[in-house]
């Protein structure tokens, strides 16, 4: 009980890291709307505003402000009304990592770790993850190794232990740790060989991790494996299909090949979602992503799709050499992309808001693709690797291999 306090008590865990000379997000808590304003003063916007003690990310936000902020502590209140709130300063566009290993109070073996596709925001159950990391360097997945061996060590762990972290500008964050088994360790598991809950089970009962012939960690040799969380979305007509931090998802797949993008692809097939094989994709991005857009949008061209695109991003694409058509908001009366999705004009749809979801043009673009079974994405993460997939599969990368055979 003591463990689970230490890394779930904001001020002790900081203390903790402090202590064990690792870098994480400012932080602090609250106990209601006038201590978290002060708190958000001193650490500034975006803020990831949670309960404590919850699962799934209940009642979790990211807030951009006041306005956002009085929301949200309402919310996370309700949730949890007899402990503070806890506010982090929100890494916008980081890389999110979640780490599994088992310790036995002595030694740490370190089970795999996760890249996540979408960047740091998206809940680690809604969000795609691939073993062993395709982006991230040898010496970034070596200092995430070595934070978590000191950090289950200091929190006397005893079986599994799951540390989230966040990449950003080159510098290794801990967002929390979590002294118990975590949901991707069946994934893990699976990808490497290595049955991390019954090992964890025995090192509960008195094992130690030297009596095990343990292999070296990130999944069996030459091959990539991708998690894919399955939404619900299709049942649910007038939801938003906006991911966030708070869980949403229903399940999960895997896909398995010797590329990311194959086994990415093979993910999304599991899921039964039709690859694209042309038509137009349309294409409308926040302010933040314009800069890095015309490159996904070429990517698409060169695939054969035409495009369409909402006034702004169509200014971008255009000035990039991207040839595109513009189409009108959806407040601007007929002939916007809505009346093309429900007209079956659509094959592709790539919308990435920022800031809290409301009723806008943005959910209403995303309810029109559940709606009508279009493909989409809401990041330009996933659009990279949806593009990738579409790539591997049509170049012909998508192979079967029975698990038996790895």
């Amino acid at each position: 009980p003591d463990a689970i306090d230490l890394a779930e008590d904001r001020d002790r865990f900081a203390a903790l890291l402090d202590g064990l000379n690792v870098a994480y997000p400012r932080s602090a808590m609250a106990a209601g709307l006038e201590e978290a304003r002060a708190a958000a003063r001193e650490i500034g916007y975006p803020l990831l505003v949670r309960p404590r003690y919850v699962l799934g990310g209940r009642g979790m936000g990211i807030v951009y402000d006041d306005g956002g902020l009085a929301r949200y502590v309402a919310e996370a209140t309700a949730v949890s009304p007899d402990h503070p709130v806890y506010l982090d300063k929100f890494l916008e566009g980081a890389v999110e990592c979640d780490l599994d290993a088992l310790c036995d109070g002595a030694e740490v073996y370190v089970g795999g770790i996760l890249e996540h596709i979408e960047m740091a925001g998206i809940h680690s159950g809604d969000s795609a993850c691939c073993l062993p990391p395709f982006s991230l360097s040898a010496t970034v997945q070596a200092e995430m190794a070595a934070i978590a061996r000191k950090i289950a060590l200091a929190l006397g762990v005893r079986g599994l232990v799951n540390i989230q972290f966040a990449v950003k500008d080159g510098v290794v964050y801990v967002i929390e740790a979590n002294p118990r088994a975590s949901r991707t360790v069946p994934f893990i598991s699976k990808a490497t060989g290595v049955p991390l809950a019954k090992l964890a089970s025995r090192v509960m009962a008195g094992a130690a991790l030297a009596a095990f012939d343990l292999p070296e960690r990130g999944g069996r040799a030459g091959r990539y494996f991708v998690k894919e969380a399955v939404m619900p979305f299709g049942r649910f007509p007038g939801a938003d299909a906006l991911l966030g931090p708070e869980m949403r998802s229903t399940g999960e797949v895997m896909g398995i090949a010797e590329s990311f993008p194959a086994a990415y692809m093979k993910t999304q097939m599991a899921i039964d979602y039709a690859e694209p094989a042309g038509g137009t994709a349309f294409i409308s991005v926040n302010d933040q992503d314009k800069r890095a857009v015309a490159f996904i949008a070429r990517e698409l061209a060169r695939l054969g799709f035409s495009l369409l695109a909402t006034e702004g991003t169509a200014a971008v694409l255009r000035a990039s050499g991207v040839p595109c058509a513009v189409t009108g908001k959806i407040h601007e009366g007929a002939g916007s992309v809505v009346d093309a999705i429900a007209a079956g004009e659509i094959s592709l749809m790539i919308n990435t808001p920022l800031g809290v979801a409301t009723r806008d043009d943005g959910y209403e673009l995303r309810r029109a693709a559940v709606r009508h079974g279009i493909t989409y994405a809401t990041t330009l993460a996933a659009a990279q690797a949806l593009i990738a997939g579409m790539e591997a599969s049509r170049s012909g990368e998508l192979d079967v291999v029975p698990l038996q055979e790895l």
